[in-house]
């Protein structure tokens, strides 16, 4: 059970191992892309591409979504980024129960956005954890668990892909030790709870009077989507940037100057340097390919 790219590798590691995919459950296609043509999600994508029935309810809270659930007889349940609640009847249902994987060193950042939150929070580690789900929001007991360095640099993107694969062995790991009745669990501690509550729009623009420190985790930890953005004017008029890559510097200068060199802007405690930024509409770009299109001369204050 799971939708989006996160969820992929671990189905594709479960195939690999030898395990009997009996179905697969994803969040129903959507519109996408220019055309917005209705597009299935990954999960949906790479299970019918291997001839995976793939069911796509958009509850599993009605008799007969569980009635079809039930009748897959299901040794066990494998849950990775899906995006609907499970209910008891449906934890309940396969004989050992459902199993999440879920991206963070539980039970700090429970939720639904705790790779951003990681890095946005400045994070140095975080893990990928093997979940017995229960009705709470990841409440669980946690069966397997695996630290993950998160560097200085290391955006959400790069740390997703490293979470993915990383759970994707785990979680295979789990079900290897489940079979052989050797799959341990324990409680989480009551201590250090944390929230990681879904990105809202309003967070992705750049305040430059926060630290250098915390502008520096908000960039890396929103990219490449949403995308944390300020706004440049050019000809009289204010159009927005995405930052997607940057790195704290030494430097010292109002909140919101550009003081070079590059693309270097004070913040309200130390500075950063933009690295990689894309212009609505356009691909990204570096710093100093945009600014050959800009003129941002050391002094310029951004709106």
């Amino acid at each position: 059970m799971g939708t989006p790219d996160f969820a992929v590798p671990t189905l594709s590691e479960i195939l690999t191992a030898g395990h009997d995919v009996v179905a697969a459950y994803s969040q129903p296609p959507r519109p996408a892309g220019r055309g917005m043509h209705e597009r299935p999600s990954p999960v949906h994508a790479f299970a019918a591409g291997r001839d995976i029935p793939v069911l796509t309810p958009l509850s599993l809270r009605d008799d007969a979504a569980l009635s079809t659930f039930q009748d897959f007889k299901a040794d066990a349940a494998i849950v990775v980024a899906y995006g609907l609640l499970l209910p008891g009847a449906i934890l309940s249902a396969p004989c050992h129960g459902c199993f999440n994987l879920h991206a963070s060193a539980l039970p700090r950042w429970r939720g639904a956005a705790p790779i951003q939150r990681a890095i946005m929070a400045g994070d140095r580690e975080t893990a990928v954890a093997i979940m017995h789900m229960e009705e709470g929001l990841d409440t669980g007991p946690v069966c397997m668990s695996a630290p993950v360095t998160i560097g200085d640099e290391m955006t959400a993107g790069e740390l997703h892909d490293v979470l993915a694969e990383r759970g994707a062995d785990l979680m295979v790991r789990a079900l290897a030790a489940l079979e052989r009745g050797e799959l341990s669990e324990a409680p989480q501690s009551n201590d250090g709870i944390t929230y990681a509550a879904k990105i809202d729009k309003a967070e992705s623009r750049l305040d430059f009077a926060r630290s250098a420190i915390e502008i520096h985790n908000q960039i890396r930890g929103l990219s490449p989507f949403p995308g944390a953005w300020f706004e440049v004017e050019r000809e009289g008029r204010r159009e927005r940037v995405k930052a997607l890559r940057s790195r704290l510097v030494s430097q010292n200068g109002a909140p919101g100057e550009v003081l070079g060199p590059g693309l270097t802007i004070g913040c309200g405690d130390g500075a950063v340097e933009m690295l990689e930024v894309q212009r609505a509409g356009k691909r990204p770009c570096s710093a100093s390919e945009f600014l050959r299109g800009f003129s941002l001369p050391p002094g310029t204050r951004l709106p």
